[in-house]
């Protein structure tokens, strides 16, 4: 049986070995490309503010459960969690955020054509599925189109706040559309549906396709 020390020494080891600090990573684009779907303000603010927030707060709380497993403290572990959900999640799910979106003109490739037609019966009907998901968030949240491995379908899915759809509800983000406000209501106001449906004239579907090329591996 382990002791005590040898459970704190592997606790330790771990948290030591899986620490580096996360950072912000860079836009593939300038602040101002998407325009005039998002403005360099909202850009500029998403990204510098509100990401690096994320980032800032997720190594903080991370900072802090390696402190609690070095401690073998299991009520800090626990208290903990909620600031890894929130921060991390809000990490993971911008840095793919900012890939699924570009200035550039570009279509889905065959493949993922045909499963989106699998799916839901055609491109229309599925962005016409997300786009009502996304309006339809209460709240703060994300709507996402996801690859299920189970079933080998696409779906659509929600999550509250910065939930990561994967450690959420299992599916494999492919795209995803953030309806918190901090991200449309400098343009659109409380016009949410306006932004979903101009959102989609700058899908990365480059981005996108290969996401669900590698989720299928």
């Amino acid at each position: 049986m382990f002791t005590t020390n040898v459970l704190k020494t592997l606790a330790v080891n771990v948290a030591r070995a899986a620490r580096k600090a996360h950072t912000l990573p860079e836009l593939p684009y300038a602040y101002e490309a998407l325009e005039p779907v998002i403005s360099r303000d909202i850009m500029c603010l998403h990204h510098q503010k509100h990401h690096q927030a994320y980032v800032t707060n997720l190594n903080a709380a991370e900072e802090k459960l390696r402190s609690a497993l070095e401690k073998c403290d299991v009520s800090g572990q626990i208290a903990i969690q909620s600031a890894l959900k929130f921060n991390g999640g809000g990490h993971i799910n911008h840095s793919i955020f900012w890939k699924n979106l570009t200035p550039n003109s570009c279509e889905p490739t065959p493949e993922l054509c045909q499963a989106i037609s699998t799916s839901f019966g055609d491109m229309a009907k599925m962005k016409e599925k997300l786009s009502t998901a996304a309006v339809g968030v209460q709240g703060s949240g994300w709507a996402w189109l996801g690859y299920c491995k189970q079933s080998g379908c696409l779906k659509i899915a929600t999550c509250a706040n910065q939930d990561p759809l994967e450690g959420t509800v299992g599916l494999i983000p492919l795209f995803g559309i953030d309806v918190w406000e901090h991200a449309y209501y400098l343009q659109y106001k409380n016009v949410r549906a306006d932004y979903v449906k101009a959102i989609f004239d700058i899908v990365n579907w480059n981005d996108v396709s290969q996401r669900y090329t590698a989720a299928k591996k």
